[in-house]
């Protein structure tokens, strides 16, 4: 559901107390956390328990499991997730009381508020480079607040509220939230079709970005990975407009460039050079090609304000990754796992490339869930010839989120495209089916990579489990 966004975007300590319908969620939960650090009064909802919401109640947030309308309380001001259908009896009860009701957007715009906001958008890539940007800034001495859509693997969280004038945040494209805010500086990291369930074309998504370039405040500045095609023209554009731009990536037309890039396992290194000077070699802890192209966009946000180089390359160097971004879950019987968010094409290749790094000598073996049927109706096709790059590929049914199901548009979409013999590449249900799946195929040395948006996360600690078991009861036998 979309709630319109007020005229007028109250600052976070004039809300009142906040209930946030959806609390668990990435972006519900990091805005309630720094609501909680400033000492508004929150409440919230949400469907199931979690880590998160545990986290939320130990910060001093009511938290309640499913939703019903006395959980408002006496609420001044509600927050609804996107994920919210109309029928939510919370949301209902908040428009009945004639309460101020805000999109997840508005109310992130509440706590930016009075800060200097540091934006990443993009297609791909934001929760990673947010990530970077976030600690290379603490590790230069800065102590921004940050909202992230993902936690950061190191520390378990996602969201804090930092003693410095700075404000860095994930700027969500898919429902029009990036269009907000008003951020110093932005970083684009790439501009490739996606959620066209919401913009429609493929030309309204590309015309979002040039409006979220006309948000950049004056004095301010703009950074774009112009390796990617979409955000060089958005670079070009920019640049007409009159915005302070700097490109970045490994092409010749950057004005910081990513040189002698080497993927070994599990790290990425690479040389940065700022205008045709080297300022030193960079070695990340995070596998692949899209992730150094991150690092040097996060690097080049801090060095043009004026932090150090050192200082931010140690952040980048510290970074332990982020959730669902390349994380290993685990090792049994041989066999590695490894976790990630990716649901375009482009994602699935570059975490596939980065997989094939790791995974050395072994095979790598993909388990992959679409998520959305209207994603999976435009780009299946696309996603399969992306799985081609693996040795052994099993696709899950559609992860439906928000949308219902198709019968055109199943999992099937996706398998039959991918380039491979039929014997390697399997199409199965749900995540029992998937689990089993992996089991059979999966042998010592190999890399096993869940890809998706959806609950697939689920099927690497459980086929851990069972690989572990099944193991220790062959060793019973001999």
């Amino acid at each position: 559901m979309k709630v319109p966004v007020p005229d007028r975007i109250l600052p976070a300590d004039r809300l009142g107390r906040v209930h946030f319908v959806g609390i668990g969620g990435a972006g519900l939960s990091a805005i309630a956390r720094i609501m909680l650090a400033r000492g508004v009064p929150v409440s919230g909802s949400d469907g199931a328990d979690s880590p998160t919401l545990t986290a939320l109640r130990e910060a001093g947030a009511r938290v309640h499991l499913g939703h019903a309308a006395e959980q408002l309380g006496d609420a001044d001001t509600v927050v609804v997730s996107t994920a919210v259908r109309e029928d939510n009896p919370e949301y209902a009860e908040a428009v009945r009381r004639g309460l101020r009701v805000l999109p997840r957007s508005a109310a992130l715009a509440a706590v930016m508020a009075g800060r200097r906001v540091l934006a990443v958008a993009g297609t791909h890539g934001k929760t990673t480079t947010t990530s970077l940007l976030t600690v290379a800034l603490e590790a230069a001495g800065a102590d921004p607040t940050y909202a992230v859509g993902g936690d950061l693997a190191d520390r378990g969280t996602n969201a804090a509220e930092g003693s410095g004038e700075l404000f860095v945040a994930e700027a969500d494209e898919s429902d029009g939230a990036f269009l907000v805010y008003e951020p110093w500086a932005a970083v684009v990291t790439n501009v490739e079709a996606d959620h066209l369930d919401n913009w429609g074309t493929e030309e309204a998504y590309r015309a979002a970005f040039a409006e979220f370039v006309d948000r950049v405040r004056p004095g301010g500045f703009l950074v774009c990975v112009v390796d990617d095609p979409g955000a060089a023209e958005l670079a070009r554009l920019a640049r007409e407009r009159g915005v302070s731009t700097v490109g970045v990536g490994e092409s010749a037309d950057a004005e910081v460039r990513a040189r002698d890039v080497v993927l070994a396992g599990t790290t990425s290194v690479f040389t940065v050079v700022d205008g045709g000077r080297e300022l030193g070699r960079v070695t990340l802890r995070i596998p692949g090609r899209h992730y150094v192209l991150d690092a040097l966009a996060a690097l080049t946000v801090g060095l043009r304000l004026g932090l150090p180089f050192d200082r931010l390359r140690a952040g980048l160097e510290a970074f332990g990754g982020t959730r669902r971004r390349m994380e290993r879950k685990g090792e049994a019987a041989g066999v590695r796992v490894y976790d990630s968010y990716a649901h375009h094409p482009a994602e699935i290749a570059g975490d596939l490339q980065a997989g094939r790094s790791v995974a050395g000598e072994g095979r790598l073996v993909v388990a992959f869930q679409p998520h959305l049927v209207s994603r999976t109706r435009l780009f299946g096709p696309a996603m399969g010839e992306a799985l081609g790059a693996a040795d052994e590929v099993v696709v899950l049914d559609v992860y439906l989120a928000r949308e219902e199901a198709d019968p055109e548009v199943t999992g099937d979409l996706v398998a039959d495209a991918v380039p491979l013999p039929p014997e390697r590449v399997a199409s199965v249900g749900g995540l029992d089916d998937a689990v089993a799946e992996l089991a059979r195929r999966a042998r010592a040395g190999d890399l096993v990579l869940t890809l998706g948006a959806g609950d697939v996360t689920q099927v690497g600690p459980r086929l851990l489990a069972r690989l572990a078991a099944e193991d220790e009861a062959e060793d019973g036998t001999r």
